[in-house]
C-alpha cells in the first residue's frame, strides 16, 4: 500500500463529505499473513497473503449506508462515496443510527502497554516449516499414533485505523503466531484424532513445537476404544479446553443487541443471580499480549473493564451505541466491525474466578460422571436457555477416568447449569477468555 492507513481513511472522509454524507466514518485494515502445513515430513501448503481494505460508512439524517472495498485508487474513494451516499439516501431510517458525540471518544490512550505488536523480526518460511516438521515428529513418535493429519505453523501482522467525521482518529498494530498439530491414533472404524495447538502475540511466548506435537499425540492416544456411555443424570465436567463456551453462552445472552430484540434468555435478569457468590467475570479489554486488548473499538469509544458478573449478580448488557440507544443507557465500549459490517456489541478479554481445587481434586470427587474435553455441534435455546450438545471425553467411576466415551448428547438449562457450577483453578492465563474447568453437579446424559 502506497499510502499509509491514516491518510486513506481521511480520504475516504473528505470523499464523502464532497459527495454530500451528513457525518461518516472511515476505516482501513492492512496486514500480511503466511501459513506453512507439513505432511509426511514434507511441505504440504504454503500460502502468504498481503492485502489492504477500506470500508466507509455514511449518514444521511438518520439513514446510513455501508460499502468496502480492496482498491485504494483516488477515483476508486471517490466512488464509494458516491455509492454509500446514494444508497444512504434509499435506505429506511433508524433512530439509533448514529456517530457518537465527541465526549465519548477516546483520548490519550497508551500502546506501548498493551504490547499488541511484536517488534521481533517476521519469521522466515524455513523456520515456520521447521515448527510444523519438528511439531509432525513429536506427534508420530508417539507410540499407538498411526499418522499425523496436519501439522502447521503460521504468522500475521495486521494494522487497523479509524477516523471519523465526530473528531476520532486512531489506529494499531497487532501481530499472531501460531502452532498447531492433530494426530490421529489406531486403524479402520477404530480411529481417533485429537489436537494441541497454542498462538501467541508474541513469538517469544509460543510454546515449542515438541511440547505441541506430543501433547496432540498422547490426547489421540488416549482416545482409543472410546464407547458410548449410559444414558442418565450425571455430573458432567467441562474441560478447560472448552469450558470457555459455558461462559460464551451467557456472554451471548448478555449481549445488548439480543437484549434490545428480547431473545434472551437473562432479558429479566438484570441484578439476579446467574453464577455462585463467589464467582464473577471479568471483562479487561487491557492485558498486555493477549488478542481481545484493544485501547478503543469499533466507535472510537474508550474500552475499560468492567464486571458482567460481580459476586454471581449480573451487573449490565455489553453495548455498542445502537444497542444502548435501544435500551436508554450508555455504550459500554464493546462496538465490535469488520470492514464491510456496522458495529455490533462484542467482548473482550474475559476471566472466571478461579476456584481452590485442582481438576483431579474435582474428578475425584465426582464419583460416576461425564469429562468432556470435546463439543460437537450446538442446539441453545437463546429464549429459554436450554442446553443441548454432542460430546465426547472421558467415563468416570469410583473418581478417577475409566475409559474414553463418544457419540453422546448432554443437556440441561444455562439459568440451571451455571448457577452451581464449581470452577477448577487450571485456567491458561494467557488467552483471551480466562475459563478454568467448570464442574456442572447434574446433566441429562443420553449414551446406549
Amino acid at each position: 500500500m502506497t499510502q499509509s492507513p491514516q491518510t486513506l481513511c481521511q480520504a475516504l472522509i473528505d470523499a464523502a463529505k464532497r459527495a454530500g454524507a451528513d457525518a461518516a466514518d472511515a476505516m482501513a485494515a492492512e496486514g500480511r499473513s503466511l501459513s506453512i502445513e507439513v505432511r509426511e515430513g514434507k511441505l504440504e501448503h504454503a500460502e502468504r497473503s498481503e492485502g489492504t481494505d477500506l470500508g466507509l460508512r455514511v449518514f444521511i439524517g438518520q439513514r446510513q449506508a455501508q460499502v468496502s472495498s480492496s482498491d485504494s485508487r483516488p477515483e476508486t474513494l471517490a466512488a464509494m462515496a458516491e455509492r454509500a451516499v446514494a444508497m444512504a439516501r434509499e435506505a429506511p431510517e433508524d433512530p439509533y443510527t448514529g456517530l457518537a458525540s465527541a465526549d465519548q471518544l477516546a483520548q490519550n490512550w497508551d500502546l506501548d502497554v498493551l504490547e499488541l505488536c511484536d517488534p521481533s523480526d517476521e519469521p522466515a518460511p524455513d523456520a515456520l516449516q521447521r515448527d510444523a516438521l519438528e511439531a509432525e515428529a513429536a506427534c508420530q513418535a508417539i507410540e499407538g499414533i498411526s499418522q499425523v493429519q496436519a501439522a502447521a505453523a503460521g504468522y500475521g501482522h495486521h494494522a487497523i485505523y479509524l477516523a471519523t467525521t465526530n473528531g476520532f482518529a486512531g489506529g494499531y498494530q497487532r501481530t499472531g503466531r501460531s502452532i498447531s498439530c492433530t494426530g490421529i491414533a489406531g486403524t479402520g472404524a477404530g480411529m481417533e484424532r485429537d489436537y494441541d495447538g497454542d498462538s501467541r502475540t508474541f513469538q517469544a511466548d509460543l510454546r515449542s513445537p515438541d511440547d505441541i506435537g506430543r501433547i496432540a499425540g498422547d490426547r489421540a492416544v488416549a482416545r482409543l476404544d472410546a464407547r458410548r456411555p449410559q444414558t442418565g443424570h450425571y455430573p458432567v465436567l467441562f474441560d478447560e479446553r472448552i469450558s470457555s463456551s459455558l461462559i460464551g453462552h451467557l456472554l451471548a445472552a448478555a449481549n445488548g443487541a439480543a437484549i434490545a430484540r428480547g431473545s434472551s434468555w437473562l432479558k429479566d435478569s438484570l441484578g439476579q443471580q446467574i453464577l455462585p457468590e463467589a464467582l464473577s467475570v471479568i471483562e479487561d479489554p487491557h492485558r498486555p499480549r493477549i488478542s481481545g486488548s484493544r485501547p478503543f473499538d469499533g466507535e472510537g469509544l474508550a474500552t475499560r473493564r468492567r464486571a458482567i458478573i460481580q459476586d454471581g449478580l449480573l451487573t449490565g448488557w455489553t453495548l455498542d451505541l445502537a444497542s444502548a440507544k435501544k435500551l436508554g443507557l450508555q455504550s459500554t465500549g464493546n462496538a465490535a466491525r469488520g470492514i464491510g459490517s456496522v458495529p455490533s456489541p462484542s467482548n473482550w478479554n474475559i476471566a472466571l474466578t478461579p476456584g481452590e481445587q485442582s481438576r483431579d481434586d474435582l474428578i475425584s470427587g465426582m464419583g460416576t460422571g461425564l469429562l468432556v474435553t470435546s463439543l460437537i455441534g450446538s442446539t441453545i435455546n437463546p429464549n429459554t436457555g436450554d442446553y443441548s450438545r454432542g460430546a465426547s471425553g472421558y467415563w468416570i467411576e469410583n473418581g478417577e477416568i475409566a475409559y474414553p466415551v463418544n457419540e453422546c448428547t448432554i443437556a440441561g438449562n444455562l439459568h440451571e447449569m451455571l448457577k452451581g457450577i464449581i470452577p477448577a483453578n487450571d485456567a491458561r492465563d494467557y488467552l483471551s477468555r480466562v475459563v478454568p474447568s467448570l464442574l456442572v453437579e447434574g446433566m441429562t446424559l443420553a449414551g446406549s
